[in-house]
This record gives C-alpha cells, sequence and structure tokens, in this order.
C-alpha cells in the first residue's frame, strides 16, 4: 500500500487530493492552508496535504 506521494510535491491541491483518494480511498483526505492549526498525534487513516498560498503542495504528502 501506499504511504506517501512525493510525484504530488509542487502539484496544485486538487488534484494531489484527487491522487491519493485515488491510490487509497481507505485514508481521509485533509488540505491546509498556511496557518491552519492541526493536531500531531499520528493517525494511520489520514492524508495531510499542506499547500500554499497559492494552492500548490508544500511538502510531500505522506500517511499521517
Amino acid at each position: 500500500m501506499k504511504a506517501w506521494w512525493p510525484e504530488l510535491l509542487f502539484a496544485p491541491a486538487t488534484p494531489a487530493a484527487m491522487k491519493i483518494s485515488e491510490d487509497r480511498p481507505d485514508v481521509a483526505v485533509e488540505v491546509l492552508p498556511p496557518g491552519s492549526p492541526f493536531d500531531t498525534e499520528f493517525n494511520p487513516a489520514r492524508v495531510r496535504i499542506f499547500i500554499d498560498d497559492s494552492g500548490i503542495v508544500k511538502y510531500v504528502p505522506i500517511i499521517g
């Protein structure tokens, strides 16, 4: 099972979220704009996509 998506770094947020959902329909995908609050607890059923002000993926999305 795929656990990280390095190919989505610098991709637009919406297509990135769609790709992750396609690859792993069993996980929740969260798109977080700059400054969004979030907890630091590991969750194996979640992928967070951190984006910049332009809606571009800022970090490699990973399970957690």
